[in-house]
């Protein structure tokens, strides 16, 4: 039978770089549509859980698919595989305009639909997200097999064409974070990073067609379709059934555990890593930078016919998985919860403890599709989409099964167990010293993390004993721990807030303010309560708004009185997206207070800072309304002076005033003059109970006096502007989360 020549070097140099600009596209529109989806529907876990299920299902979908349909496409049409990849690529850029248009369509649809814990709620966002991102994602798991099977038109012998370019894939998406997270959305904004990213998916369809018109030029286009079918029968058995289940059973197993483990290490690492976009981006960054380095292992030893047994990496895969568990222990933690900046050499350990188990899961995967499929492209598609399918269940089942109930650390080991049951099954074939070292260091291992290994929160438990309560849910591990006034609250080992005045006068000073008797309050963001319950002193109309559940059930560890204030007739309690919550209500408020989690540069917080947010806050304002901002900076830190900018563009008003504490501004925006009033004047519009509360840590019995101390010291707005009137926030440009380039040229 006539056999077509193997690719030529340069055509393979072609088709390495095509997968390499596809894996990074993908990262870029995975960063972004996140992103997107976040500020349409809420900062919630199950937002964040929908968008990466959909995403990774229509990735399982489009390889089912794409592997089982080419060769009939192929037939049909005497076109080159080429072709519909190209086609792929092109649909898949067509997303990065359809889906910013699809949250928004979606968005109005949902708005009154209840909050976002609510079943409804959440059932019927499943739905817009689905509806908005599976097209795109189906395209882009299509590319492997389509991809493949152009391979084999060129050479039906060539059995290794999966991990070829998956190795492509995963550098090419390790490039895409990189340059999203620090290039591309600081200097562009998310909408034209995701025009960025659909020019690389036309420029592969471009270069694609070429590909395949060459070959129809060279006088080939009639073997392509013999050639795909006859390669799709000739690697039909690469590997015995047996094998071939024990191999679709570890694919789907190192998926749900790999995507589990790396959501329970974003928790876990926290207290390092910090906040910042960047703190996730550092994990996947190292997460496919280890797997790169593994699957190029891969590829060399298959080069040399000497890849490593399923009987060394199993048992090696298990084995490295212990050493996140180990190496997060409280003495690498930071200890300085209030800090936003990362704690560097712990960083690099942690990041180092992740890349052997990263590394040897690049190894085996390639290697186990490349024995199940043999270049087969409906087989890798196939095998591909059950890895996949692990990787969607993985992380929903962190989330909703493992980490509201049990610590970090014991749901890592939790989620080693299957990979022990595959080395039980493999354990005839171990050598004899394998049979004695691989339970005995597991057993070693395993006694360790249990016994001699604390995680952070377990820690602080023991040492503060009832002085600690420590919460659980699917949104972050909430800790109250201390006495007295040095008493913090933690979420995910990060200080939120502490038993501070500047709490007080979040809703104090706003209040005073207002022209007339005020009725009603929103205060955004519950923090240890401080707020709503200075509020709720007013005997006004009170409603908080919090996004992790745990944080109000804590409101007790920081307040005898909790109770009272939780009960109060005129206080409610609403746990929800701030943002979203005011989306959704027709309800229109004297004041709005919001109180960003800190730090200012954190993942996340641009949402709360930017036009459109103020834009929306004033729609929800009454007649003379003022939304207080709280801004945890200096009034000439950059990222401060670009929030005031936002707040200044939306309200012709604006007042600035610095914190009780010496730290941070409190920046009041309305729509009509806000009154310049002398401090004894303030003080006679607060209620008895709000003056009580004003006074309750201050150092003096006189309210005026107090109140003075931040009065006297106002800002000009002029002075807390930068010149630059382009420097602001916005939802498509987070100026206050995305800052490394400029730090780096600054210095």
């Amino acid at each position: 039978m006539y056999r077509v020549a193997a690719l030529k070097p340069t055509t393979r140099r072609i088709l390495f770089f095509l997968f390499f600009l596809s894996g990074m596209s993908s990262l870029v529109y995975q960063v972004v549509w996140t992103r997107l989806a976040f500020a349409t529907f809420g900062i919630i876990t199950p937002v964040l859980s929908v968008v990466l299920s959909v995403f990774m299902a229509g990735l399982a979908v489009g390889s089912w698919l794409g592997g089982r349909g080419i060769a009939s496409l192929v037939r049909r049409t005497g076109r080159s595989a080429v072709f519909f990849y190209a086609a792929a690529e092109f649909v898949i850029g067509l997303g990065a305009f359809a889906v910013p248009q699809l949250f928004v369509m979606g968005d109005r649809w949902l708005l009154s639909s209840g909050g976002t814990d609510s079943f409804s709620y959440l059932s019927l966002s499943a739905l817009v997200l689905a509806i908005s991102l599976l097209p795109w994602c189906v395209a882009m798991g299509t590319t492997f097999p389509f991809m493949m099977a152009f391979i084999r038109e060129c050479d039906r012998q060539q059995e290794s064409s999966f991990s070829f370019l998956y190795l492509a894939n995963v550098l090419g998406a390790m490039s895409g974070v990189f340059l999203a997270a620090v290039v591309l959305i600081e200097v562009l904004g998310f909408h034209h990073t995701l025009w960025v990213a659909a020019a690389a998916n036309f420029t592969i369809a471009l270069i694609s067609c070429a590909l395949g018109w060459q070959q129809q030029r060279s006088g080939r286009r009639e073997l392509t379709a013999e050639n795909v079918v006859a390669g799709a029968a000739a690697a039909g058995e690469a590997a015995s059934p047996r094998q071939a289940g024990m191999i679709k059973w570890i694919l789907f197993s190192t998926g749900f555990v790999a995507m589990a483990m790396e959501v329970v290490w974003t928790r876990a690492f926290t207290p390092v890593l910090k906040t910042q976009v960047y703190s996730f981006a550092m994990i996947v960054f190292a997460y496919l930078g280890a797997t790169f380095f593994g699957s190029w292992l891969y590829r060399r030893d298959r080069k040399a016919g000497r890849t490593l047994p399923r009987k060394v990496l199993l048992p090696a895969l298990t084995l490295t998985a212990f050493l996140p568990a180990v190496l997060n222990t409280p003495a690498i933690v930071s200890t300085n919860h209030l800090s936003s900046n990362p704690h560097w050499p712990s960083v690099l350990l942690l990041l180092a403890g992740i890349a052997p188990f990263c590394a040897l899961l690049g190894y085996l995967t390639p290697g186990l599709i490349d024995e199940f499929a043999g270049g087969n492209p409906a087989r890798a598609g196939r095998a591909y989409a059950l890895n996949v399918i692990g990787c969607i269940l993985g992380p929903l089942f962190a989330c909703y099964g493992l980490l509201p109930y049990i610590s970090e650390k014991n749901a890592l080991l939790i989620l080693i167990l299957p990979l022990l049951v595959f080395c039980f099954q493999l354990r005839h074939e171990f050598s004899r010293w394998l049979k004695w070292a691989i339970p005995g260091l597991t057993a070693v291992a395993m006694a360790w993390s249990l016994f001699r290994v604390h995680d952070f929160a377990d820690t602080l438990q023991r040492y503060y004993g009832d002085k600690s309560a420590v919460r659980r849910d699917y949104t972050a591990t909430v800790i109250a721990y201390g006495e007295g006034p040095a008493k913090l609250l933690l979420v995910n080992g990060m200080g939120m807030t502490v038993l501070s005045p500047i709490t007080k006068f979040m809703v104090h000073l706003p209040l005073a303010h207002f022209q007339k008797p005020p009725q009603s309050i929103l205060v955004i963001c519950f923090g240890m309560g401080t707020s709503y319950r200075s509020a709720v002193s007013w005997g006004i109309d009170t409603t908080v708004v919090e996004l992790v559940p745990s944080v109000p059930k804590s409101f007790g560890f920081f307040h005898a009185d909790a109770d009272q204030f939780v009960h109060a007739p005129n206080g409610h309690i609403v746990v929800d997206d701030g943002r979203r919550f005011l989306r959704r209500t027709a309800k229109k408020y004297d004041v709005i207070v919001v109180d960003p989690p800190p730090p200012v540069e954190a993942a996340g917080s641009s949402l709360l800072f930017s036009k459109e947010f103020c834009e929306l806050a004033k729609a929800h304002l009454q007649s003379g309304g003022i939304l207080q901002m709280w801004l945890p900076a200096d009034p000439n830190d950059p990222n401060c002076q670009a929030a005031f900018r936002s707040m200044e563009e939306s309200f012709p008003y604006l007042r600035c005033f610095p914190s009780i504490a010496g730290w941070g501004v409190h920046a009041l925006g309305s729509m009509d003059p806000i009154p310049t009033l002398d401090s004894q004047t303030l003080a006679t519009r607060m209620p008895p109970g709000a003056q009580h509360d004003l006074l309750e840590w201050a150092e003096t019995t006189n309210a005026p006096a107090y109140l003075n101390q931040v009065l006297s010291h106002e800002y000009p707005v002029k002075a807390c502007l930068n010149p630059n009137a382009a420097i602001k926030v916005t939802d498509d440009s987070p100026y206050n989360e995305y800052y490394l380039l400029r730090h780096w040229f600054r210095h």
